[in-house]
């Protein structure tokens, strides 16, 4: 008889310096963690799910009930059925048609991915040999005056935008930049002339890298007639979630570059095929991300290194660490860190489940 762990945390953790988008304001973040402990080695799995749906996003809440009610429920039932833990490479097949299926399941398939390279006493790079040094993609708001945070080796500035006017310190701040910067809609665009405009105007003061996601979810068609008329590229973020999508985007030529959540597609080996696919269709995959602590963040620069040479969202996120001095624990192999155990300890414990088979 053996016994398999798995314990879900919520953490939540206040932005230091927040950030507007069109329909939302991130000013703080729940973080999920999940640990998975069998014959004495633990994995840890991370996602960091918007509080509210939103453009196709599952809420938090959402997420939780199908680690719960799903997601946990078919790990028990593969251990009755095979007395082990089934390989990370399987998770990904967990998922269902629900919006919150993907996140849980990117959840799940992480810890599992860490718990093996530490039972095979392996570092990631043995799965994933390094090929690039991804840069940084730093995230800002042109949507209010709240002070930036870009990290000191940002290649590219990733702007939150809508179609209103930009304010007078939106403009200094973009006339102050070094770098390139992608003007991120998130969907709220509502035709091609407030795009152009925008753009018109923000290139008088800054270097426009591109123009990410105007339209709404699946809307390649608008996308595909307003590429044509920008001499920028156009990036798709929210449309991503699967390698069918990145064959509409392909098909109607409806962006250049494209973004790549793990959590939204569901997990890293999802991750990584819909990356691959793109790059042979000819387009520029980057790893986005949704605010997650340094672990998630190392464990996607582990991704991104091995085949991404776009910059990506791979930076630090700058939070107020209450009652805990750091959130990470440095550890041999494996991603090279594990959520520190004062930071979880800090946190709520959802559920807690251990199983006997």
């Amino acid at each position: 008889m053996t016994r398999v762990k798995a314990t879900l945390w919520r953490q939540d953790t206040a932005i230091r310096h927040p950030v507007r988008s069109a329909e939302q304001h991130h000013e703080e973040r729940s973080r999920l963690f999940l640990s998975v402990e069998h014959l004495g080695t633990t994995g840890f799995g991370e996602v960091a799910p918007q509080p509210r749906a939103l453009n196709g996003d599952a809420a938090l809440s959402d997420v939780i009930d199908e680690v719960r009610i799903f997601v946990l429920p078919q790990l028990q039932q593969i251990l009755e059925r095979e007395g082990d833990l089934p390989s990370w490479t399987r998770v990904a097949r967990f998922a269902g048609s629900r919006a919150a299926s993907n996140p849980a399941v990117a959840l799940l398939e992480m810890a599992l991915l860490e718990r093996e390279l530490r039972v095979d006493r392996a570092a990631i790079t043995s799965l994933w040999p390094p090929r690039f040094h991804t840069p940084l993609q730093s995230t800002v708001s042109l949507i209010d005056d709240e002070a930036w945070s870009i990290a000191p080796e940002t290649v590219r500035v990733r702007a939150k935008i809508s179609p209103a006017p930009l304010s007078r310190t939106s403009l200094r701040r973009l006339g102050e930049l070094t770098v390139p910067v992608l003007l991120d809609f998130n969907c709220a665009a509502r035709d091609d002339a407030q795009v152009l405009e925008q753009v018109a105007t923000i290139r008088d003061v800054a270097d426009v890298a591109a123009v990410e996601q105007p339209y709404a979810v699946g809307n390649v068609v608008d996308s595909a007639r307003l590429a044509e008329q920008l001499d920028v590229p156009l990036s798709i973020d929210e449309g991503v979630r699967s390698v069918r999508d990145v064959g509409q985007i392909v098909r109607y030529r409806a962006a250049e570059i494209i973004c790549v959540k793990p959590a939204r597609v569901g997990g890293l080996a999802n991750a990584r095929t819909i990356i691959v696919r793109a790059q042979e269709a000819g387009l520029r995959p980057y790893v986005g991300g949704f605010f997650e602590s340094p672990y998630g963040r190392r464990v996607h620069r582990s991704l991104a290194n091995s085949c991404v040479e776009e910059p990506s969202d791979l930076g630090p996120v700058d939070v107020v660490t209450e009652g805990y001095s750091r959130e990470v624990d440095e550890v041999t192999g494996g991603f090279g860190v594990v959520p520190s155990a004062e930071m979880l300890a800090r946190g709520a414990v959802l559920v807690d489940l251990e199983d006997s088979i």
